[in-house]
């Protein structure tokens, strides 16, 4: 909401407001979740579970022009043009923050609906990149400790070992901006390795997604190894570390998330598992960094920031449940859920409800039995990226979640005793009958979830 959006709903004479934040790990699906939502909202025909969708008290819904005049609209009708036209293919993903005002109008159930009238709530709706969310932890921390964790954790990862050739070059009795610069160029160079091998912490987001920012000296700064302390390019690092958190992440926080009412989290987990445990590991600790952030009566800076304000339902959604034939998509679910476990044990959410689900913002497969040696597996088939036909059963997950997990935790190289493979589907062409939105799987139960309880 703009300035005056707030003081009108804070006095009590606008029309309701709910702010939707969408974020998501690497590959995740922001950009497909949005315009897919949005448009089954739009067409409810396959919105069953959608409470007021199924029972007809949601009326109607339309797009109304954004209320914040600085932040970019998200170009719905175009990524739903690419999604859904005559050669579908994936829309462009999340770069940068932007919103789109979707006004539901609703009828009252109950005891209300006699004496009240339709009513309009707006949903408010904030797309983000995931990345920006896990620089949040930045914040608690110093560059000391910053640099020390982060050095621990690239051990092994792609392009980690060209980092530290560039970092063993440099002189380290002077700083020098050229210098600097190639450091950085190395450093963001290893983050997007690790982000496309299936690694889900990679910070600081912005070196991902730099925007206006590319080349500044907010973004032109690396970790630092124990022998680089109090040399003059740790001291000149170190600030720019500071400047980094007081003019980039802090104001995202204070701007856009501090404002948000529910929030979804999406996250490829059929990739992580694909890459391998130590992949799935590290999606783990990036899932606990996020909840985290979540957490309301957090003490320091997050605490004065948000106030009395709360998110008051979070969903992590894993997504590409179409890559799994349905009979696995519980085994998927539990899997998202064993991995939240421990955070959501250690957070004290104060009321805040937060649920794990699997989904298919856009459905691109049909489920088959295919028959091999003798078993019969139950498999998807879809249109492959170059336009081939194809048939796919991708491993059976295991119904216990720690038989993935324990070995993850325990730093394993690769699992003990599966084979998961995963393939890029290209959306499906198709005609869409008039009333429906997309095809999906629960994207209606999610948004039941998330703000079924408003409508």
């Amino acid at each position: 909401m703009g300035i005056a959006d707030d003081l009108m709903q804070g006095l009590g004479i606008s029309d309701p407001v709910i702010r939707l934040g969408v974020t998501g790990l690497s590959r995740a699906g922001k950009t497909v979740f949005i315009t897919s939502l949005v448009a089954n909202l739009l067409d409810r025909g396959r919105m069953s579970a959608l409470r007021a969708a199924a029972d007809g008290s949601l009326k109607s819904a339309w797009l109304q022009p954004q209320p914040d005049d600085t932040v970019p609209r998200f170009d719905f009708e175009r990524h739903l043009a690419a999604m859904t036209g005559p050669d579908p293919h994936w829309p462009e993903g999340t770069r940068h923050v932007s919103q789109l005002r979707l006004s539901l109008r609703v009828q009252p159930r109950g005891l209300l609906t006699g004496w009240r009238g339709q009513q309009v709530l707006h949903l408010d709706i904030v797309d983000y990149p995931g990345e920006w969310l896990l620089d949040l932890r930045l914040m608690d921390k110093d560059f000391d400790s910053w640099s020390a964790e982060v050095l621990d954790r690239m051990k092994g990862r792609p392009g980690a070992a060209r980092f530290q050739d560039v970092l063993a070059a440099t002189d380290r009795t002077r700083f020098d901006e050229t210098a600097a610069q190639a450091l950085a160029a190395a450093y963001t160079g290893h983050l997007h390795e690790a982000r496309d091998a299936g690694w889900s912490d990679c910070t600081p987001g912005r070196f991902l997604m730099p925007g206006e920012l590319e080349g500044s000296p907010a973004l032109t700064f690396t970790p630092m190894p124990p022998e680089f302390r109090d040399t003059p390019v740790w001291r000149e690092f170190a600030r720019r570390f500071g400047a980094y958190k007081s003019r980039v992440v802090k104001p995202f926080f204070r701007d856009h998330f501090a404002r948000i009412d529910r929030q979804v989290v999406l996250m490829d987990v059929l990739g992580a598992i694909h890459a391998g445990p130590q992949a799935v590991e590290d999606m783990r600790r990036a899932m606990a960094d996020i909840l985290t952030a979540f957490r309301p009566g957090r003490a320091g800076w997050l605490s004065q920031l948000l106030g009395s304000r709360r998110v008051g339902r979070i969903l992590f959604a894993a997504t590409k449940a179409d890559h799994l034939h349905h009979i696995q998509h519980p085994r998927l679910t539990a899997i998202t859920g064993a991995m939240l476990r421990e955070a959501r044990d250690r957070a004290d959410f104060s009321g805040a409800r937060t649920e794990a689900m699997s989904i298919a913002a856009l459905r691109t497969t049909t489920e088959e039995i295919i028959h091999q040696d003798g078993d019969e597996l139950p498999a998807v088939r879809g249109t492959l990226m170059d336009g081939r036909q194809a048939a796919f059963y991708p491993g059976e997950l295991p119904a216990n979640p720690a038989d993935l997990l324990v070995h993850a935790r325990n730093g394993a190289d690769r699992w003990l005793d599966g084979d998961y493979a995963i393939m890029d589907f290209a959306p499906a062409p198709g005609t869409l009958r008039p009333g429906d939105g997309p095809p999906h799987i629960r994207l209606d139960r999610a948004a039941e979830f998330l703000f079924g309880d408003q409508i």
